[in-house]
């Protein structure tokens, strides 16, 4: 028995279920075909996210018990231990018990009318003439679904894309992170997050520490090579700032999870099929955060989705108004933060001790301070650019990366 819903969207997380909510607030049938047996478990991020892309998008203030903490600022220290302190009027970023969050944006999906069957993992999409099939597998068997269109938020496996003839994620630009989550860690300040740089202790990408309000802390790293587990416990052990704090925090919990940091892939589209969050790579290149920029593309997808179901036209070329709007949309920024990415990646550790002490130097906080957007990176270093300071610092970071790249 095939069950026909208007739309199918696999994977029940953030970006899968705001990309139902948005298709059942218009009165779409949709369906979602989640592989694990419960909502947002196994939770693999840190959660750390923007305030203001939040609001943006309608999801905040979030119901009590989901935000963890809120921070006003970060420490960046070198893998010397020399430091570097960002701090605003008010608290920018908040960290948020994934699972909770997962679990919310599900139940407003189930509410609008969205229809979710878990513990099925989607095996094969086949396009028929008059609709696309999903073939699904789960503990009672085989089902199968018909739907208009697909919406594939399957997170960085990517196991559909080859099947729909798209591109997928340059895997090497995916890192390997770690999260764990950590009690009786010392010296904290409650209302700012730690970064770690440096290829020592996290080798193309950056370590963190985000404190909770309960005496836990969590604590992560992604690395471009190696094992992921073997960076944490250096770091823990040998950094000269988190040393102090984490040498004898006790780790209650361990997750693993790749993430994507190549930018969107060339195309996220094709008949009958629209690609959302990281299978789509729509990463920030950066720092790893996917949520925000994800639930924004899922919001356009669900938009086109939306009108492809009333005018009955799931083409490749109707559906390709979806790329060009997450083109508009994230296209400038994805390209800055990739240029951003490749600067960091050149730096040995030794240039990174000295740009972090020019950028105290500097005074650069100052200049961040002013800083609107934590998300759109591209747009908000525009903004800085008619700083002194940020001319000054760019210079010498060019400078960096034309010395790392003789």
């Amino acid at each position: 028995m095939t069950l026909v819903s208007d739309a199918i969207v696999v994977g029940g997380g953030p970006c899968g279920s705001f990309a139902s909510l948005n298709l059942a607030r218009h009165s779409t049938n949709v369906t979602v075909l989640e592989e694990h047996s419960e909502i947002g478990i196994p939770s693999h991020c840190a959660g750390h996210l923007s305030i203001k892309g939040l609001k943006d998008l309608g999801l905040y203030p979030l119901p009590e018990g989901i935000v963890e903490n809120v921070f006003v600022g970060a420490n960046f220290y070198s893998p010397n231990g020399k430091s570097f302190t960002v701090r605003f009027p008010s608290p920018v970023t908040c960290a948020v018990n994934r699972i909770f969050f997962d679990k919310y944006l599900a139940k407003m999906a189930e509410t609008a009318g969205a229809s979710y069957s878990l513990g099925l993992r989607v095996e094969s999409l086949t396009i028929e003439d008059e609709c696309i099939k999903a073939l699904a597998t789960g503990q009672n068997g085989k089902k199968e679904f018909s739907a208009g269109l697909v919406m594939d938020a399957e997170g960085v496996s990517s196991r559909l894309l080859g099947q729909m003839s798209l591109t997928s994620l340059d895997r090497g630009m995916v890192v390997n992170g770690v999260e764990a989550e950590v009690e009786g860690v010392k010296e904290t300040e409650e209302d700012v997050v730690d970064v770690f740089l440096g290829k020592n202790y996290a080798p193309g990408f950056y370590a963190w520490l985000i404190p909770e309000r309960e005496g836990k802390t969590k604590v992560g790293l992604a690395a471009k090579h190696g094992d992921p587990r073997e960076f944490l416990h250096r770091l823990m052990a040998k950094h000269p700032v988190a040393s102090r704090k984490l040498r004898t925090a006790r780790i209650s919990r361990m997750a693993f999870h790749p993430i994507t940091l190549g930018g969107m892939i060339p195309k996220v589209y094709s008949d009958r099929f629209l690609a959302v969050g990281d299978v789509a790579s729509q990463v920030k290149p950066t720092t790893g955060g996917g949520v925000i920029l994800g639930l924004n593309c899922a919001k356009i997808a669900a938009e086109v989705a939306n009108k492809a179901l009333r005018e009955n036209d799931f083409s490749s070329r109707f559906l390709s108004v979806y790329q060009e709007r997450c083109e508009k949309v994230l296209g400038f920024d994805f390209r800055v933060m990739l240029r951003m990415r490749h600067v960091l990646d050149a730096l040995s550790d030794r240039k990174f001790d000295e740009a972090i002490a020019l950028c105290s130097k500097l005074g650069l906080d100052k200049t961040l301070q002013g800083v609107g957007d934590i998300d759109f990176q591209g747009q908000s270093f525009l903004r800085v650019l008619r700083s002194p300071r940020t001319l000054a610092s760019l210079a010498y970071f060019f400078y960096l990366y034309l010395s790392a790249n003789p």
